[in-house]
Parts: C-alpha cells; structure tokens; sequence
C-alpha cells in the first residue's frame, strides 16, 4: 500500500491566500474541509499555509504527507447513515515561527494573503504583558499576529488595500472582537504608533464565529480499514462527524473573499451571532450536562446509550423541547430543526462519547449550560423548570460519588468537591437539597426558593431510596 503523498497522488497548484494559526484535528476536519469544498466548486482559489501556534505541534508531520490528509465524515444525516472518506489537497506550506521566523514574516509582503483563520484553543486569544519582544517569534498568538501585521503595514506603507480578513475560531465569546481588542492593546506595549494602531483597526476586517462539529480525531480503532478503502497509508487521517455549522457575523470584505455560505453548506452570515450561540450552549451544551448525571446514574455510560434508553431520550427530549428550546430567541421552527439534529448527533452509532468525559467539570458546566435557561424559562413562564431541578437532584445525587457499589472517579474544582462533600454530611433530604440550592456564590443565581428546596429534596429522597431508574420513571410519569 502508498503513502499518501505528492509522488503518488495528484495535487492541486494554487496560490496561497489563507494562513491557518493552528494544525489541529478540529480544523483540519472542519474548516479545511469546508475550503476543499469552496475551492472544489470554484467559489475560491486557494492553498493555505499552516503555522504551528506551539514550540511543539505537528507540522513536520503534515508536511511529511505533503499536506496531504484524509477526513473521514461518520453519522446520521436525517436520518441516513453517512459515511465518506475524502482528501484535502490544499495545505501548500508549513511553517514553524519558533525555527522559522524569518519565513513567517516574508508572508507579510505576499500580494495573494488575504485571510487569516486560527484556532488555538480557548486560552490562545489572550493577553500577555510581557509578549514584548518581537526580534524573536512571540509567545502568544495575538503577539505572532501583531507582529506579521506590523511587518505588512511597513512593507505595503499603510495601504489600506492591504489590510487582511481576520476569522478567529477559538471558542469564546465574541472570539474576533476580543481579538482586536488584545492587538490593539498590545500594540500599544510594543509599537504605540498612533497610524499603525488606526491601520490595525481599520484596515482589517474582523468578524465573530461560531464553529460546531464533533472531531473525535485519529480514528485508532478504524484506522486499517481506513486505509483499505482510501487505498493510502494516511498518518494524519482524522474522523469527524457528519454535521457541521459555521456561523459567522456578517461583515462585507469577508464574505466577499470567503463566501463559505455559496456552495450548499451549513455556513452562515448573520447580523448577530449571538442567538446562534444561545442555541447551541443552551440546546447541545445543556442537553449534554442535563443528561449525564441523569442517564450515568441509571447505569448508563454513552451519550448514544443514552438517548437509546426510552426513559432518558424521552427526558432528554422533554428537556429540549419543552424546557430550553421555548428561551432561545430564534424562530420555533429553528430551534426544532436544531434540536431535532442534536438528537441524531446523540444517536451516532460511529462514535463513542462516554458520558464521564462530559461529566468533567459538572459543576461549572451546570451553572453555564443551565441557569442561564433557567432564569429565561422562570421569567417567561413564572414558574421553575421542573426538568432542570430534577437533574440538579441527580448531579447532587452524582456527587456523593456511589453508583451502585461503585465509586465514581469525580473529577471537579477541588473547591467544589468540598462543596458537594458538605453537602451530604447533612441527615435528611430537606438540608441536603437546601445546602446544595443555597450557594449562591457557587450558582451565580437565587435556587432556594422554599418550593425548589421540597421538590429537589424529594427527588433525591426518590433517587437514594428507589434507584435513579425508578426516579425518573415516577417523573416522567407525573
């Protein structure tokens, strides 16, 4: 069998208008794969040029292969299995600022260069006072981007036509924004030249994003069978799921150099990205945290177990439906499409999620996936979601570390096991369910309404005396 290579499959020549901060599965599998799609269909022409972000990453690897990589989609396209395997071909160079400064800054005085696109991790879009010295490559990304920028704005003298398109895809907040905010503070620390700083502002074009798709990675178990069907030995072959959604907010020069919603798609331009990302932390996110100490506790250990099982799908789906999707503030319609696609994601037979790994960090997770729908559906309804309280019955339940005769290996702030362990050296139910409701400092919201306290209190009493299984028939059956 080949390696997968230029020598031994054809390539495709074209000229390098991206740069890419980052060599992870997750952008390889996403937004690479939706560039092949644009460059396939003629919407664009154009290769990418990777830089690794880290001292230590793997673009010698990608490299290796020429570029060249397999992403495999595995999932269920309403309804349908989906299963392909597809080549990217348009990774054309590879750079290491940390070895090869020099290189990274000529990309500066490229006359092709219009997009930049990064996805270094949540932590990569921040700012670091002492990332000062650009003789040598910067420490963070915010430094490496300010300093190829400052290198344009002097070789193209201040060009305004010149500036690039700046599309971050780190999952925070207002990724591009804060972007610009970092470089322009940090422009000051390191430049503070009043014409270059309205230059960075002005003369680049910066948008928010929201990316959603399931990148497990290297398929290990599959990887044989992979290869067989590519016909390829492929060391940076990465799985992902079928669905995909990239929404980015509306900003003319971008969608003009990158009309990534022109060829069919799940890519879109919005006027603001924010009800988009409501939808998916309240509908996938909170779907996600709801469940797990629901459906863990019923013996369960898999997301698709889960929503095989017909009394967890159904409060799955009664938490979805009927609790969440009626606060987010987005057509019905389109809420139920989502959900409806959150659903058949659960149910992806070709990936295995285990339910501990969401487990992680329940605490926090609880708090930011949750109580935001909490409060909106309290103040639509003038009543609490009785959904949402039973699953914060069955964290705390959680908790206490037992499944049975087994102990669950929790894993949380140390702070907030210390909270859940005082929690239960109560002796009745009522101060159980009232210690743990209480902590406002903890909820960053007002739980223990005197009627939250008797109905989580009786939820736990139903779970630690009969089982979470039975619990949650009662529930459902009320």
């Amino acid at each position: 069998m080949l390696q997968l290579s230029a020598e031994n499959y054809k390539t495709v020549k074209r000229p390098i208008k991206i740069m890419q901060f980052g060599e992870g599965n997750f952008l390889r599998a996403f937004v690479e794969w939706i560039l092949q799609d644009l460059n396939d269909k003629g919407a664009i022409n154009s290769n990418v040029a990777v830089v690794q972000p880290m001292p230590f990453g793997r673009v010698e690897e990608l490299k290796k292969q020429d570029g060249l990589y397999t992403v495999c989609l595995e999932g269920l396209m309403d309804g349908e299995k989906v299963k392909t395997r597809q080549i990217i071909d348009l990774l054309g160079d590879f750079i290491n600022p940390f070895t090869q400064y020099d290189k990274y800054l000529k990309y500066a005085e490229s006359e092709d260069l219009q997009v930049i696109i990064s996805n270094t991790t949540e932590a990569g879009i921040a700012f670091d006072e002492t990332d000062t010295d650009f003789t040598v490559c910067p420490k963070s990304f915010p430094g490496k981007l300010l300093s190829l920028l400052h290198a344009r704005y002097l070789y193209f003298n201040g060009d305004f036509e010149r500036g690039l398109c700046i599309i971050p895809c780190e999952l925070i907040d207002n990724n591009g924004t804060e972007l610009k905010k970092i470089l322009l503070k940090l422009e000051k620390l390191v430049y503070n030249d009043e014409k270059f700083a309205y230059w960075l502002e002005n003369a680049n074009h910066y948008t928010d994003t929201l990316v959603d798709r399931i990148v497990p990675g290297f398929p290990r178990d599959t990887v044989s069978e992979i290869y067989e069907e590519t016909g390829f030995i492929d060391n940076n072959v990465v799985k992902a799921e079928a669905f995909h959604l990239w929404v980015l907010k509306e900003e003319a020069t971008i969608q003009k150099v990158l009309p990534a919603d022109k060829t069919g798609l799940n890519v879109l331009f919005v006027p603001d990205i924010k009800p988009y990302k409501e939808r998916k932390v309240k509908l996938l996110n909170g779907a996600h945290t709801g469940m797990v100490p629901v459906s863990y506790m019923c013996g369960i250990d898999t997301v698709r177990e889960s929503v095989t099982d017909p009394d967890v799908k159904r409060f799955v789906q009664k938490l979805m439906y009927e609790t969440i999707a009626p606060t987010v503030k987005l057509p019905e319609e389109e809420c139920k499409k989502f959900a409806d696609s959150v659903l058949e994601r659960f149910e992806n037979p070709y990936i295995r999620h285990e339910l501990m790994s969401i487990a992680l960090n329940s605490t926090t997770k609880f708090r930011t996936r949750l109580l935001g729908t909490y409060a909106d559906y309290l103040q639509k309804f003038g009543v609490a979601p009785k959904e949402i309280l039973f699953s914060f019955a069955a964290m705390t339940v959680f908790y206490k570390g037992k499944r049975g005769e087994e102990d669950i290996k929790l894993n949380d702030n140390p702070e907030y096991l210390e909270f859940w362990n005082t929690v239960w050296q109560n002796s009745d139910y009522i101060s159980v369910a009232k210690a743990a409701l209480s902590r406002q400092d903890i909820w960053q919201i007002e739980l223990d309404s005197e009627e939250n306290v008797k109905l989580v209190a009786a939820y736990i009493e139903d779970m630690t005396k009969n089982g979470m299984r039975t619990a949650l028939q009662n529930f459902l059956n009320k």
